[in-house]
């Protein structure tokens, strides 16, 4: 739009110095220029009253330095040309800080690295969402700028997580106290966003990294309440399958005791000839001799 009625402009000039000149040979396109320069200009005007705001977005409207208070919202506006309209992004946004290469929104290792309350260090990898309250828009316009991301989100993120680290312990960071170390710094961070015209919509700690020295201590505390567990299993087992035996024994006992109690000399000879009657009866039995006065003596053949 502005470049249009510059090239108008230039095509006026042209235009006029032309028309005073008559040996130059453009002598005769002088009017020519003259009518386009000003079709031009009027286009560029008539262009620049027409303000297109995308959606997801607000535009800012500010003259001559003087930043509006009302904003353009999304949709095709008339608006005054000499108006200029800068546009803010309200949809959510979100903001990395990591330690690995590339995965933050800066380069190289981002991550923020805090003291605890032992005086250790701990490194916390985060994520930052949030968005543009809209009708603040024109108040971070005149007090932030656009780079508000740099102004306030990056710093008082930053500043916060250092501010409340300190009341943890690293282990208790690392493990119990994690979820109430989120909440917290989100509160925190949730009233200073809100002063300058942003929301906090959420505070993700992606990852919390511990010194080395800690971290064997952890994982050497996790084996042995891993192995103490694992020896309780077995004690258990070990217990269970003593008292499956114990009470295999008694039963033996018991019909042991019962078998030489109850059981008289004709009973077993009673059994004795049931045998003998099923192994005669077979098809397999080949010779049966009984002997006198003892028991009978069967020969099968299978």
């Amino acid at each position: 739009m502005i470049l249009l009625i510059i090239v108008g402009v230039i095509l006026l000039i042209l235009s006029f110095v032309l028309k005073n000149n008559a040996s130059n040979p453009l002598f005769k396109f002088s009017g020519i220029f003259r009518s386009i320069g000003i079709l031009v200009i009027v286009l560029g005007i008539f262009s620049s009253m027409f303000k297109q705001i995308d959606a997801g977005k607000v535009g800012v409207k500010s003259l001559y330095g003087s930043v509006q208070p009302d904003i353009l919202e999304s949709g095709l506006h008339l608006i005054n040309p000499l108006l200029d309209v800068t546009d803010f992004d309200i949809q959510t946004q979100n903001y990395t800080m990591s330690a690995v290469h590339n995965e933050g929104a800066q380069e190289g290792d981002d991550a923020i690295r805090v003291l605890s309350n032992d005086g250790l260090e701990v490194v916390i990898d985060l994520t930052v969402l949030y968005k543009i309250t809209p009708t603040d828009a024109p108040k971070i316009f005149k007090q932030i700028g656009v780079n508000y991301t740099d102004k306030i989100v990056r710093p008082v993120t930053r500043t916060r997580i250092r501010d409340n680290a300190v009341y943890y312990d690293a282990v208790a960071l690392y493990s119990t106290k994690r979820n109430e170390f989120q909440q917290k710094i989100f509160k925190s961070i949730e009233d200073d966003f809100k002063s300058r015209g942003l929301i906090l919509e959420q505070l993700l700690i992606r990852n919390i990294n511990l010194p080395a020295s800690v971290k064997m201590t952890i994982e050497s505390k996790i084996n042995a309440e891993q192995d103490a567990q694992k020896m309780t299993f077995v004690l258990q087992k070990e217990k269970q399958e003593a008292e499956r035996k114990r009470v295999e024994a008694q039963g033996i006992a018991d019909y042991q005791r019962i078998i030489s109690t109850g059981l008289t000399d004709k009973q077993l000879q009673y059994e004795q000839i049931k045998a003998q009657k099923e192994i005669a009866t077979s098809p397999n039995t080949k010779i049966i001799f009984m002997g006198k006065g003892s028991a009978p003596v069967i020969l099968s053949d299978k």
